[in-house]
């Protein structure tokens, strides 16, 4: 079974996010770039498949030349080889080019089954999954929590709103996995010299003969059009209890409408 998983560098979850004032995006070079917390899930999940049915796993990511960093970590935890995606052109690039260039690194590989985080840190849309699968005409299973594969048929348990739905589909398949589906390995140290040595295959734009104008800034449906710094926090109410305190405060959720 031929596995890829789907992996972001993203901004330290812990790290004070900002927004630049030249094009207004995330400003990725105020923080350290970490592999995105979501994704170690859909890596393990890849490597316990591989491990129960035999196979080989591939991590595929789209981002600069620092998220090599990020695809050393998800090789260090077992995976067998990577795809890293990286052209200065692909800066600014929103969701829809954003799957445009993951499935155009993916198809024509014979990949089996692909699997995502459920979202990213950095932007928490979780579009992406559904997108790639309805560029490369695949069945689309989301937000597993539990992944059973049988031959060529892939079926998963789906939290739903008061019950668990159980759904199933042929390979090839898209997957996304949820944080409550397994427990991420740390790298090993031979894991983490081991990485240093597996492959990892560079395209750009131009060798997944996209054109330049449709991915980028400028191939972006969407764009921040302003944006304002959150305002300070207020100094709260302070109540002085002589005897009529419950009376204050039930004065004052009256007034700010909470009761």
């Amino acid at each position: 079974m031929k596995i890829a998983v789907c992996v972001k560098q993203v901004p330290d979850t812990w790290a004070e996010k900002r927004l630049r004032e030249s094009d207004r995006r995330l400003d990725r070079e105020s923080a350290d770039g970490v592999l995105n917390e979501l994704d170690e899930y859909a890596v393990e999940e890849a490597l316990r498949l591989v491990e129960a049915h035999g196979g080989e796993v591939t991590i595929v990511s789209m981002g600069p030349e620092r998220a090599a960093e990020s695809v050393r970590k998800a090789l260090s935890m077992g995976a067998d080889a990577a795809i890293h995606v990286s052209d200065d052109g692909l800066a600014g690039s929103d969701a829809l080019a954003t799957s445009l260039v993951l499935a155009r690194a993916l198809d024509g590989r014979d990949f089996d089954v692909v699997i995502f985080g459920s979202e990213s840190t950095d932007a928490r849309m979780s579009v992406v999954p559904a997108m790639v699968a309805e560029r490369l005409g695949w069945a689309m299973l989301t937000f597993a929590q539990k992944v059973d594969v049988d031959g060529t048929t892939v079926a998963i348990e789906r939290a739903g709103d008061g019950e668990t739905v159980s759904v199933r589909a042929s390979m090839p398949v898209v997957l996304s996995v949820v944080e409550k589906i397994n427990e991420p390995r740390y790298p090993s140290f031979k894991g983490i010299m081991a990485a240093k040595k597996k492959p990892v295959e560079s395209l750009d734009i131009a060798s997944l003969g996209l054109d330049a104008a449709a991915v980028g800034a400028s191939g972006a449906w969407s764009e921040v059009a302003d944006f304002a710094a959150r305002p300070a926090k207020a100094a709260g109410t302070v109540v002085t209890d002589e005897g009529d305190g419950g009376a204050q405060v039930a004065s004052y959720l009256v007034e700010q409408k909470l009761i």
